[in-house]
């Protein structure tokens, strides 16, 4: 077996490194004295065993034992005896109790990452380069208390005598980790709902421990490992992005730009060659660019940076003002973690199923629709406007598209004609004329407009009788000339715009929520594309026509409106990064730390 410590991941500080690679090619051959001796002199402990374990079973299960509903009796084993009265410490959850459960019944609860001498085996060591290298996915290795683990498995091979209880012990800690480590990879470590997003259920996955029960007796943890994890384009480029920018942010000595006045190509840069480097190392110059010859910025040190400006959601005008520095200037281990959550939050998605599908990502103000499942280029891509960061954020959710409505009314919702029209109508009588607006009576298109006197106005501010706002169709209409629906609890959906100019800004977090399209009609045109006499000049027809119609799809096209601030352009290839507009981030690692907190206090 061909093994070198170097190999293990830098998660392992010096002298835990040597011990596993020890571990690692001592496994096959039981009592190496050079492993016995290297895990004395490092004081690898092994697993505490709780002190309620008597050293002889009982002849029937504790009273109150955690037997799952329905199970049969536990056969007595100093596993069962631990499941049957879990430590917290050991087993923080009723979810991960049950899963154990499933792995060890089928197997009459007899260990399975050791040997008849009592010994770890070669899954063991299989299970600490997997569980220690997870940081590759985005998640993190102290989640699975690896060290804890490579410690237990020290202590247990070289025992003299491997004690029953403690083999216990540690086989309940590795399936654990294991457990948790295919579970993460599955479906991620927090839900979506506790931030209030809408993701579909989670069905069809298989069974964690299922997987792990089938991988060991062939030593296939790797396998079970790839099963578990996304597989979509996405999420595969996005974590060969986290290793190139991991290796980057480890390297010291990264340039940083002072702060300063603006610098315009042409104009003198005394920091060129520190800009040239940072430029070169994120792959925004190619690697055999050349580098300035003076302090000036110039030819080709101006294209990086306006390519850099284009990743990061800037103005690509090549100017070197203050936000190209302040993004120059971000720490590349903050990079590093933006994509770090970008892929928890890939992980929250159901997988592909080859359908159509569309997807706007929120944070990038951008939309992308593939003929398939999502893979290197999209059949169409456009710039989007969405919800405001203060009070009118678009939701994350995922719904499918129904129908498109031609040439739409738009029904005012109650909530902006409380803040705006009302307070519109009070200052000048003429605004819901001007506004090409209507009181209408009722629901539907065919609702009867009533005049606006005071007292409908007045019964319009007291939500009395039906009264409700909608504005008439045509050019000036808010949806513009086309609306996309895909039913949801939060009435948002996408649509045209008259406010062109808007698309023009490199922040388009300007609407009431719901998402505006830069091209509408080409987006109808691909929405359509199944149903071949909606031609363009069709669609255009229907977009100038006098009256709305509504054209249901013969399929249901699966939308997602998501929010990654790290993303592999699937236009472009190129990795890009924005802003924390929503602070969804903010709250995502918020709410990890305090997972990874509970779960090393054994909660």
């Amino acid at each position: 077996m061909n093994f070198s410590p170097a190999a293990l991941p830098p998660f392992f500080r010096p002298a835990q490194r040597l011990a596993v690679a020890l571990l690692v090619l001592g496994l096959a051959t039981v009592g190496q004295p050079a492993a016995a001796e290297s895990a004395a002199a490092l004081s690898l402990q092994p697993p505490a065993v709780p002190q309620s374990l008597p050293q002889q079973l009982p002849a029937v299960p504790p009273a109150g034992s955690a037997v799952l509903p329905g199970s049969p009796p536990l056969p007595l084993t100093a596993l069962s005896a631990l499941l049957a009265a879990p430590d917290r410490a050991r087993i923080p959850g009723a979810e991960e109790l049950e899963a154990l459960h499933r792995l060890y019944r089928p197997l009459g609860y007899t260990p399975l990452w050791s040997g008849a001498d009592g010994r770890p085996g070669r899954s063991a060591a299989d299970a600490l380069l997997l569980l220690s290298a997870a940081g590759d996915e985005g998640l993190d290795p102290a989640d699975y208390r690896v060290e804890a683990l490579a410690a237990g498995v020290a202590h247990l091979r070289d025992a003299a005598a491997p004690d029953e209880a403690q083999r216990a012990a540690l086989d309940i800690d590795l399936s654990v980790a294991m457990l948790r480590y295919l579970r993460h990879l599955q479906r991620g470590r927090v839900d979506p709902r506790e931030f209030g997003f809408r993701m579909p259920p989670r069905t069809g996955e298989p069974d964690a421990a299922d997987l792990l029960r089938a991988a060991l007796p062939v030593h296939g943890l790797r396998d079970a490992v790839a099963a578990s994890a996304p597989q979509s384009e996405p999420y595969l480029r996005l974590r060969e992005e986290l290793r190139r920018y991991r290796s980057l942010a480890a390297e010291p000595g990264a340039a940083v730009l002072p702060p300063g006045p603006d610098v315009r190509p042409g104009e003198r840069l005394a920091g060129a060659a520190s800009l040239h480097r940072r430029l070169v190392a994120l792959g925004d110059l190619p690697a055999d660019a050349r580098p300035p010859s003076r302090p000036a910025y110039e030819a080709a040190l101006v294209e990086g940076v306006r390519r850099f400006q284009r990743r990061h959601g800037l103005r690509d005008n090549g100017v070197l003002g203050a936000e190209t520095r302040a993004a120059l200037n971000v720490p590349l281990s903050r990079r590093v973690r933006q994509i770090e959550l970008a892929l928890e939050r890939m992980r929250w998605l159901p997988p592909p199923d080859g359908r159509p599908f569309l997807a706007v990502n929120i944070a990038m103000f951008r939309l992308a629709a593939w003929d398939a499942s999502p893979g290197r280029a999209p059949a169409l891509g456009m710039d989007v406007i969405v919800g405001g960061s203060l009070d009118t954020q678009t939701p994350v959710l995922a719904e499918e598209m129904r129908y498109l409505v031609f040439r739409p009314y738009w029904d005012v919702p109650r909530s902006i004609v409380r803040k705006e029209i009302l307070p519109g109508l009070a200052l000048d009588p003429g605004y819901l004329d001007r506004m090409q607006m209507e009181i209408v009576r009722g629901a539907g298109d065919r609702a009867p407009v009533v005049a606006a006197t005071p007292e409908n106005i007045e019964r319009l501010r007291q939500g009395r009788d039906g009264l409700r706002v909608r504005q008439r169709p045509g050019p000036h209409n808010s949806l513009g000339l086309v609306k996309f629906i895909f039913p949801n609890d939060q009435a948002v959906y996408l649509h045209g715009t008259p406010s062109r100019r808007l698309f023009s800004r490199t922040r388009r977090d300007l609407s009431h929520g719901c998402v505006r399209l830069r091209d509408p009609a080409a987006l109808a045109q691909w929405v359509l594309r199944d149903q071949p006499e909606w031609t363009r000049e069709r669609i255009e027809a229907a977009m100038a026509a006098p009256r709305p119609l509504r054209v249901n799809l013969t399929q249901p096209l699966p939308v997602r409106l998501l929010y990654y601030t790290a993303e592999v352009n699937p236009e472009s290839g190129a990795l890009h990064f924005a802003a924390d507009i929503y602070g969804h981030d903010r709250r995502l690692e918020a709410a990890l730390a305090r997972r990874s907190a509970g779960t090393a206090a054994g909660d």
